[in-house]
């Protein structure tokens, strides 16, 4: 479970890169809403999975109630999943 939270948190991080610094400028400089549509299902199944898994691992690392908020957190933050991978996901 633990190496399924940390691919998660590479694929969510990378898919909510994608989607916020290439999609969303197609869209709105490019007139084009094609990337959007493809990258916005998976980032959000990756959104899911990410606080779904955040909430299984938990009581295996034991984290604190300040560090999993961040956790949680980190999932709304562009490159913030990739600093919860290392520093959070090391056993």
């Amino acid at each position: 479970m633990i190496r399924s939270f940390q691919i998660v948190c590479f694929l969510e991080g990378l898919s909510y890169i994608l989607l916020l610094f290439i999609g969303v400028p197609f869209k709105y400089y490019g007139n084009n809403e094609i990337l959007v549509k493809l990258l916005g299902m998976p980032h959000g199944i990756l959104f899911i999975a990410y606080v779904v898994l955040a909430f299984l691992v938990r009581p295996i690392f034991n984290w604190k109630v300040l560090d999993f908020l961040f956790i949680l957190l980190a999932s709304l933050l562009p490159f913030a999943t990739f600093y919860v991978e290392k520093k959070y996901l090391k056993k």
